[in-house]
């Protein structure tokens, strides 16, 4: 780009722009999957899948800075969302709320 006498170049900023949402919410919220449709043996298929999904090395660090969570809708029903039904994607043997993985 030629430069024009008595005119400055734009300075361009070196810092990635800053997503609108990342303004209000410095932490990416939690990613809740809700499970319905199959039993106990489905739930667990498809917290598997999710599992090995997740185990990407693409995903890695979202994974790091981002709970991955699955319930059951039955669950859901019978103890509420904040009960501790929510399986971490990557600890799926354990259940938490919903508000501290």
């Amino acid at each position: 780009m030629p430069t024009i006498p008595g005119r400055r170049r734009p300075a361009f900023n070196q810092e990635p722009a800053l997503e609108d949402w990342r303004k209000r919410y410095p932490l990416f919220p939690r990613l809740l999957f809700v499970l319905d449709g199959t039993g106990p043996a489905g739930v667990q298929t498809r917290i598997d899948a999710l599992q090995a999904a997740a185990a990407d090395l693409a995903l890695a660090d979202f994974r790091q800075d981002v709970p991955i969570l699955a319930a059951s809708l039955v669950d859901l029903f019978h103890n509420g969302p904040s009960a501790p039904v929510w399986r971490p994607v990557q600890d799926p043997d354990r259940r938490v709320a919903w508000h501290k993985p």
